[in-house]
């Protein structure tokens, strides 16, 4: 994920309390799991179940092979994949490794379901990384290395995990003989990390029939882990939308030494200052109303008020200004707009004949582009400073919350840490699934994978993921892709 994704849905909990939270803690050497928990994590010095065994390997196999957006080969990552499906029986016809160009290939892969009229469940994992300096590292990023009780290098956490965890679970239940009531497909992308016209997109437009799901489960959800404390499992199940404007304001300039208050950069500093002082109005949908209603349960105190009086309708003047306070919640209650490039000048002793500002928007989901600009225009009251989309927005709808979606989070995760609460949210950035939700498709982020929220090294230095964590989202992954394959969930 380019991954806004999974950093919001672990920040999501900075500031919790303890109540409600699991310790995440694993039995002494020698001392069996109970039965509704996954099997201990064993140590490098002890011999791995092998379903963990396969996993791992997985991941050491795809972290070793160089990936980055901008040179690698995902084509070869892809290729490694399926000639493991293939080595585990599944038919060339149902592992395919396809793309518009040579070194990024896409890998779907099927496990044939009966045919109970059900249509697919989509597994969605991206393969391609952001681009990983070794100099800026003290650990190779492209070779695989435990070291602590973690796995490191260049995508453990963004995006490899989840992808080594499909596959291996996918040829599991092919060996165990699993027949789903539906066909299970996974799909290994290319270009997420900031390409475009392939991977999800590509496969969209072009083969569309190979993806044609159901839903999705994808990346952008997560665990949260505080001091140890497990605290919440996070289901990402919508998007903001990223709408960027260029803000300019022109100018005959002139000598510096004949200042005029008709001021090419005054106009833009103006307008962004009353954009500054502006804020889009409160709305909350499906999503985000059950995250405040959920997270108010994990709180205390004025912060948890503060969610329940924002909930109110109308909300609460007091709650709304205590929650915008902090950024993390300020962005999931309304569209924001914020100043992030300016340029302006050509000299430092002429007047300026140009000025201009890139303004970047994250459009809450059903909310109009052409109401957030007339907003603009109307909040900046300039006419000397004109307002251009820099590109067209690509909404997504928020993907619906459904008894059988969210029961069966709900029941793994109860299953494997009792007490621990489901917590849905609203992406502030994008993933892959905003093309699937546009084609019809709902994406539910969603791992079972912890990650400690005050560590997160996606897309960062020295990446990592904690072994236990790596083994428990396995798991978790496993019983929830045959929860929702079942004929006895409807």
């Amino acid at each position: 994920m380019s991954n806004p994704l999974r950093l919001a849905a672990l920040l999501l909990v900075a500031t919790f309390a303890a109540c409600g939270r699991q310790e995440a803690t694993e039995p002494p050497p020698g001392v069996a799991a109970p039965a509704d928990q996954p099997a201990p994590v064993a140590s490098s010095a002890s011999l791995l179940p092998p379903e963990q065994q396969l996993a791992r390997d997985i991941l050491e196999q795809l972290i070793e092979i160089d990936t980055t957006d901008s040179h690698g080969d995902n084509t070869a990552a892809a290729q490694a994949m399926a000639d493991r499906l293939l080595a585990a029986g599944f038919p060339p016809e149902d592992v395919q490794v396809l793309g518009p160009v040579e070194r990024k290939g896409n890998l779907v892969a099927r496990l044939r379901g009966r045919d109970s009229g059900r249509k697919p469940l989509l597994l969605l994992a991206h393969i391609d990384v952001v681009a990983a300096d070794p100099a800026d590292w003290t650990l190779d990023p492209f070779t695989f290395i435990e070291q602590d009780g973690y796995f490191y290098g260049r995508g453990t956490s963004d995006d490899k995990d989840e992808a080594a965890i499909h596959i291996a679970n996918l040829i599991r239940m092919k060996q165990e003989g699993y027949q789903p009531d539906r066909d299970i497909i996974v799909a290994l992308t290319a270009d997420e990390e900031g390409g475009e016209h392939n991977g999800v997109d590509w496969l969209l437009k072009n083969h569309p029939g190979l993806i044609d799901a159901a839903y999705a489960l994808n990346e952008g959800g997560g665990g949260a882990l505080k001091d140890g404390i497990r605290v919440s499992n996070n289901v990402q199940a919508s998007e903001k939308v990223y709408q960027s404007f260029v803000l300019e304001s022109t100018n005959p300039g002139g000598h510096s030494s004949l200042p005029m208050k008709d001021n090419a950069i005054y106009h833009i500093a103006d307008a962004l200052t009353r954009l500054r002082d502006y804020d889009f109005p409160v709305t909350l949908n499906e999503v985000t109303r059950m995250f405040f209603e959920r997270s108010a349960d994990l709180e205390e105190g004025e912060l948890a008020a503060a969610m329940r009086g924002v909930l109110q309708d109308p909300p609460e003047p007091s709650a709304v200004a205590y929650l915008s306070g902090t950024p993390y919640f300020n962005s999931r209650l309304r569209t924001t707009c914020v100043a992030t490039r300016l340029d302006a000048g050509h000299a430092e002793n002429a007047l300026p004949q140009r000025a201009r500002a890139t303004v970047n928007c994250r459009v809450l989901p059903g909310e109009s582009i052409d109401v957030v600009e007339d907003t603009l225009r109307s909040v900046i009251a300039d006419e000397q400073v004109t307002i251009t989309r820099v590109a067209p927005a690509k909404p997504s709808p928020p993907s619906p919350l459904t008894p059988e979606i969210l029961g069966a989070i709900e029941a793994v995760t109860e299953e494997m840490w009792p007490g621990v609460p489901v917590v849905p949210t609203m992406s502030t950035g994008a993933t892959d699934g905003l093309y699937l939700r546009n084609a019809g498709i709902p994406v539910y982020g969603v791992s079972g994978l912890f990650g400690d929220i005050d560590d997160v090294r996606a897309h960062g230095q020295n990446e990592r993921i904690l072994i236990r964590s790596f083994f428990e989202g396995q798991e978790f992954l496993y019983r929830l892709t045959k929860a929702l394959s079942r004929e006895d969930v409807k």
